[in-house]
């Protein structure tokens, strides 16, 4: 993953506790604020799912789809009547 340089504004606070964290740690500043960031977002977490799935054979997803759609469907039925 190719990184980019940016600067940004932050609070002195909220600084002055990622240099703490850093220097305790021993892990950059950048990483620490990437990491929050990320987490914050949720896009590790998204990560971490989509490895745990396991590879489905196009036509059992193709059944499960139809069934979803054919369910949806049946309940928009029963709501209109």
């Amino acid at each position: 993953m190719s990184k980019v340089r940016t600067t940004l504004t932050i609070d002195e606070n909220v600084l002055r506790a990622v240099k703490l964290r850093a220097a305790a740690t021993g892990e950059g500043e950048s990483k620490l604020i990437e990491d929050a960031v990320r987490r914050d977002l949720g896009l590790d977490t998204l990560r971490d799912l989509w490895a745990k799935v396991e590879p489905m054979a196009e036509a059992e997803a193709m059944g499960l789809a139809l069934e979803a759609q054919q369910a949806s469907r049946e309940r928009a039925g029963s709501k209109r009547r």
